[in-house]
This record gives structure tokens, C-alpha cells and sequence, in this order.
């Protein structure tokens, strides 16, 4: 099973590709999206456009997010909520099922408590991995943390049978 993991953002979209072969996953590319501080559509076609790019080559089977939670800056919230919604529909569009994870549920999974820290998240996200250094920026670690935590959630044959 290949999963894509995408940590959403408008001027930084974090995404990780990882392999589920049995108990055992591998990072299949990592990176960041980014979109210069220009208007607003057209900021978010090429989030569409390199979305779209990244899951034409790596060809994931599902695609997991983080779930917004903002309480501080509502106009930062806004503009995240919009590039997700971008992502949400070129997934929607490929056909790709899509799941999303709570922050402390992604910390939950890959550190072993909701409360970790960046660098907790990026440590083990290394060692989980495999990979010779600590993916960066925090963008990109945390993608790579939402595709673990799916692949240690979903169990393919039974979702398969369900769609």
C-alpha cells in the first residue's frame, strides 16, 4: 500500500509518500509545495497542479491529512482551510480514499504521546523511516507522521472489501 500523507498549508504544503509492505513502511518521496505570496487563486492552482503532479508520479492507493484545529489566527485558518480544500478535491477527483488524523493522534502514533514536540515528531519520523537525517522543514515531517500514523491505522484488505 502506498500512502500520501500531506500536512496542508497556502504558502507551505508538506507532503510524504511512504510503502506499507506488511509491518514494514519506507519513505518514497518527501518535499514541500510552496506557493509565492502572489493572489490568492492563482496560489492555490498550483497547489493543484504540483498536488496533482506528486500523485501522478508516486501513484498513492490513499491519502491522509491533518485535521485543522486553529483557535488563535482565523484569517491564517482560512487560507490553510482553502489550500486543503484544493487537496481534498484533487484526491476526490483521482478517486483516492482519504482519511484525516488530529494532530495529538499523529503525535499518539508515531512518538506514543499526544503531547510530543517538533522534534520528538522528527526524530522518530527518522527512525521510523530509516531515513539518514531528520526530514525538514516541520512541513514535511509532519506529512511523513500523518502517512505513518495511517499506515499503522488502516488494514487494506478491509477497507478494499468495504468500497
Amino acid at each position: 500500500m502506498i500512502i500520501l500523507g500531506i500536512d496542508p498549508g497556502l504558502e507551505r504544503m508538506g507532503y510524504g509518500v511512504i510503502r506499507k509492505q506488511g509491518s514494514r513502511i519506507e519513505a518514497l518521496e518527501y518535499g514541500l509545495i510552496k506557493t509565492p505570496p502572489t493572489l490568492l487563486p492563482d496560489r492555490l492552482r498550483l497547489i493543484e497542479e504540483q498536488l496533482t503532479e506528486v500523485i501522478d508520479r508516486t501513484k498513492p492507493d490513499e491519502v491522509a491529512t491533518e485535521r485543522l484545529l486553529f483557535a488563535a489566527n482565523k484569517t491564517t485558518a482560512m487560507d490553510v482551510a482553502k489550500a486543503l480544500g484544493v487537496a481534498l478535491l484533487v484526491t476526490s477527483k483521482l478517486g483516492l480514499p482519504w482519511c484525516e488524523y488530529s494532530p495529538p493522534e499523529i503525535k499518539l502514533s508515531v512518538v506514543g504521546t499526544g503531547r510530543a514536540e517538533k522534534s520528538q515528531i522528527q526524530f522518530m519520523v527518522t527512525k521510523l523511516l530509516g531515513l539518514p537525517s531528520p526530514p525538514k522543514p516541520d512541513d514535511v515531517a509532519d506529512a511523513l507522521a500523518i502517512a505513518i500514523t495511517h499506515s499503522f491505522r488502516v488494514v487494506p484488505s478491509i477497507r478494499k472489501s468495504l468500497g
